[in-house]
């Protein structure tokens, strides 16, 4: 081979692996802001896209009240957790399409289009605490003990054991005007990043 096709053959690799690193930041940041996965229904916007079958999405369609709609991404690192010698899953997200609600019936839908189980707990925040800022235990965990409701069904309402890749869970509440954290309480989720707030006015 000679000198001048050598030369051609590394700029054609380094022109691909840049397209390709380019296609990846590209399709995860989308995932991670509800971008090019999202899809628009009644002039919402769907956070979970082709993630959520069409009949996961009929399914939660009609629910009551102001619907929030959540997106649980996770980027499928892991690291250690400190001082306990397991393991938690790192650079997660939980995106809303708002923050700011009226008072009264919420629907608040999760849909994950990460690539391990989540889950929404509504947590209430008294005056002054801020989201993120919860005591973690030593399995990475928040208390969850003033919880208002959770969505960890499975393409269903209400509590269960986590909403797998792909699929969609929902809880309805009655919230009162104030400041709501809305939280991923699986095992290293929360100091991972999977929390977002919520204001009802």
């Amino acid at each position: 081979m000679t000198t001048r096709s050598r030369g051609w053959t590394i700029a054609t690799l380094v022109a691909a692996v840049a397209v390709l690193a380019t296609s990846i930041v590209w399709s995860v940041g989308s995932a991670a802001s509800g971008g090019s996965t999202a899809l628009s229904q009644g002039g919402r916007v769907w956070l979970g896209g082709d993630r959520t079958s069409a009949g996961q999405r009929a399914a939660a369609a009609d629910l009551p009240g102001a619907v929030v709609d959540l997106a649980a991404v996770d980027m499928g690192g892991r690291r250690m957790m400190g001082g306990t010698g397991g393991w938690m899953d790192d650079r997660m997200l939980l995106r809303s399409d708002r923050q700011d609600v009226p008072a009264g019936v919420v629907s608040l839908r999760l849909t994950n289009i990460g690539g391990v189980d989540h889950e929404l707990v509504v947590l209430p925040l008294a005056d002054g605490q801020q989201i993120g800022g919860r005591a973690v235990n030593e399995d990475g965990e928040v208390d969850e003990s003033d919880s208002l409701g959770e969505a960890s069904l499975m393409d269903g309402p209400g509590a269960g054991d986590g909403i797998a890749p792909g699929s969609t869970g929902w809880v309805t509440l009655d919230l009162a005007p104030g400041s709501y954290e809305l939280v991923c309480n699986l095992p290293g989720h929360y100091p991972a990043g999977m929390y977002t707030l919520l204001v009802v006015r």
